[in-house]
């Protein structure tokens, strides 16, 4: 690597890993006259098509707002692309959403697009592909790690076919997969902490045909709780289609089979759902998806870090993939990693950047396994959670009573664009104060699900 000012700035980055983490981190690593080769274990298809490395792919995807954001600053105009492929926008305050306490008021929230994973990557992939000095190699299992080359690189990937590739800066995008531990192992660094919570969580997924001009709201949310321990939801996606998504925890997760798939669907707490499928058309087979496990690997605390290695997505810190949250963290990562290289790397660049995409994530990953510790059967909570979760539940509460400002900051804070403490505002305290001396007053109705055709109204805006 080139001394820059007391820095180096990488030539060659490898990324292992077409997900859509890797993808981000190859746009995010070119420029700057470098050049970046994604090695990719799967054969990818020319068009959208699910495949084995995304197993979770043929399921219901939430993209948060943040991490649009993030990514239109990676690939420029990628929202419009999306859009003009089929996706469907809509604003999540027109969602019919059922929490645990009663359904959401309507509410301006976030402008944001629904799209099946495949036709997502495929877009992402396109875009990818075209930048300049970036190479995707597909059908390339990498299977480990050497330190060194006689060329000078800091790295050499080593493949199953034989070959191998030179690098100055290692990406381990793999996913859930990745078997960074063990090529760790091999060039002498110990193993990581690892932090797991694992709510046995399960879902199904079949896709519906209906006419959108029929639903009244813009998707539905049915959440579930620890006493149902089942919900589902239905959001609409490109060509007239929507994904009709069951999920269960434990002995409760949806069954792979259609007419179980019917049979759990009618047993939801609420039959919004139900109305969907009836009104509409199911289509092919059951899909089911069950590793949805949080996973987190503490690398940044390893103090023997190596320089030019780098691990995010999901192979750093994996999600329950009901949360919507991988993407996002991934793409903020991507944008950590652009900033890094713009600057030039130092010794010991390489941890400290761990610790910024440790940072990152810690947000997610408090609300994602505050929310599936619930399910676990006597799991200890840390108490700041648990205290954190309680008012959370509270803010819920306020909002299904009425309470547009608690339901927004809720949703700022869910979509990753705001600080969990503006949920302790003083107008929050406040409204919940008042409920508790003066009662919460009437609950928010449930939304007409199906309508005759009718244009689907504004939401109001929030009040302040």
């Amino acid at each position: 690597m080139r001394p820059v000012t007391g820095r180096t700035r990488p030539r060659h980055v490898v990324v292992v890993g077409a997900s859509l983490a890797g993808m981000l981190a190859a746009a995010a690593s070119a420029g700057g006259g470098r050049s970046v080769t994604v090695l990719e274990r799967d054969t990818l298809a020319q068009g959208p098509r699910p495949r084995d490395g995304v197993p979770q792919g043929r399921h219901a995807h939430v993209y948060l707002q943040r991490g649009l954001e993030a990514l239109e600053e990676l690939l420029p105009g990628f929202g419009a692309e999306l859009r003009a492929a089929g996706a469907v926008p809509f604003d999540t305050g027109a969602l019919a959403w059922l929490g645990e306490l009663g359904w959401a008021p309507p509410a301006r929230q976030f402008d944001v697009v629904s799209a099946t994973r495949p036709l997502f990557e495929h877009l992402v992939l396109q875009r990818v592909r075209a930048i300049p000095g970036v190479t995707v190699r597909d059908g390339a299992r990498v299977v480990g790690l050497r330190r060194g080359t006689g060329g000078g690189s800091a790295w050499t990937v080593t493949l199953a076919d034989g070959g191998s590739v030179p690098a100055d800066l290692v990406v381990d995008a793999s996913g859930r997969a990745s078997r960074l531990p063990s090529w760790l192992a091999g060039v002498g660094v110990g193993p990581a902490a690892v932090s797991e919570v694992d709510a046995r969580i399960g879902y199904s997924t079949r896709v519906l045909r209906l006419d959108a001009r029929r639903v009244g709201p813009a998707g539905v949310v049915l959440l579930q709780t620890p006493e149902t321990r089942r919900g589902g939801l239905a959001l609409p996606v490109e060509d007239g289609r929507w994904l009709v998504g069951l999920v269960g925890s434990g002995e409760s997760r949806p069954p792979r089979d259609a007419a179980g798939f019917t049979s759990f669907l009618e047993s939801l707490a609420d039959p919004a759902l139900a109305e969907l499928v009836q009104a509409g058309e199911l289509e092919g087979d059951v899909a089911v998806h069950r590793r949805t496990a949080n996973t987190r690997h503490h690398y940044e605390d390893d103090r023997d870090w190596p320089d030019g290695l780098l691990v995010l997505g999901d192979a750093l810190c994996a999600f329950n993939p009901v949360y919507g949250q991988g993407i996002t963290v991934a793409a903020c990562e991507a944008l950590l990693l652009r900033q890094a290289l713009h600057r030039g790397l130092r010794t010991g660049d390489a941890r400290r950047l761990l610790q910024r995409f440790a940072r990152t994530a810690a947000l997610p990953w408090a609300i994602a396994t505050g929310e599936d510790l619930r399910y676990v059967p006597g799991a200890g909570v840390p108490r700041a959670q648990a205290v954190m979760s309680r008012w959370t539940r509270e803010l819920g509460r306020l909002s299904a009573h009425g309470c547009r400002p608690a339901h927004t900051t809720l949703a700022r804070v869910y979509h990753l664009k705001a600080s969990p403490w503006t949920l302790l505002r003083p107008d929050l305290l406040g409204a919940a104060l008042r409920a508790r001396l003066r009662g919460y007053g009437p609950a928010t109705p449930r939304p007409q699900i199906l309508h005759g055709g009718r244009a689907v109204p504004t939401p109001s805006p929030p009040a302040t």
